[in-house]
């Protein structure tokens, strides 16, 4: 009896353990990038639209600091921009789909992140840390949100949700977004929640 309470103990202590683990990387407040990857062609179409777009060149460096002060500006714009554009699909305005442009009063999911990350460069903050970042929806369906990069973590604007959220709280799975070295370069993100979780209950 005493072997089998002192297996048991030994098992429960290692699911905490994972568990702990898991929840920590789920928390993390960073994505983790991997190496180059394609282009969304929407992404290229609006390159070769507004080239200097595109050729923006980012020193590595760290992330901007996240001050009080401007967490209220990042809140602030957010809210602006999906209280301003309404949403209409690319069919709906262009009559195709993957048309990324800046909204003029309408705009899909791209063109709010388009808008937010020119609003937030003209207040300073680094073209480098605002990338415009595609994700998988719950329901499988693709979308563009903008990732800011700072100091306290990769925080997630998204006109289908009010708050800025950090990525990790979010329910997407992440897959590619802007490089922070240069403005047409895309990189894949390895987001490893979802694989995490399911590796915690075998």
């Amino acid at each position: 009896m005493k072997r089998w309470k002192g297996l048991s103990l030994l098992v429960a202590t290692a699911i905490g353990v994972a568990s702990m683990t898991v929840a920590s990387m789920a928390a993390s407040p960073w994505m983790k990038t991997g190496s180059r990857t394609t282009q969304p062609i929407g992404h290229y179409e609006f390159c070769r639209e507004i080239p200097e777009e595109c050729r923006q060149k980012s020193p590595k460096r760290p992330p901007v600091e996240l001050t009080r002060d401007l967490w209220s500006k990042i809140v602030a714009i957010n809210n602006a921009v999906n209280a301003q554009i309404e949403p209409r699909t690319d069919l709906e305005m262009w009559g195709r789909e993957e048309v990324w442009s800046y909204p003029k009063g309408q705009g899909d999911c791209e063109d709010y992140a388009l808008e937010k990350r020119r609003r937030l460069a003209a207040i300073g903050i680094p073209i480098g840390d605002l990338l415009v970042t595609v994700v998988r929806q719950r329901n499988g369906d693709g979308h563009a949100v903008l990732t800011v990069r700072t100091s306290l973590g990769d925080f997630i604007l998204d006109n289908l949700e009010g708050r800025v959220l950090r990525w990790s709280e979010t329910e997407y799975t992440f897959l590619k977004r802007q490089s922070s070295l240069h403005s047409g370069a895309w990189v894949s993100i390895n987001d490893g929640r979802a694989a995490d979780a399911v590796a915690s209950v075998r």
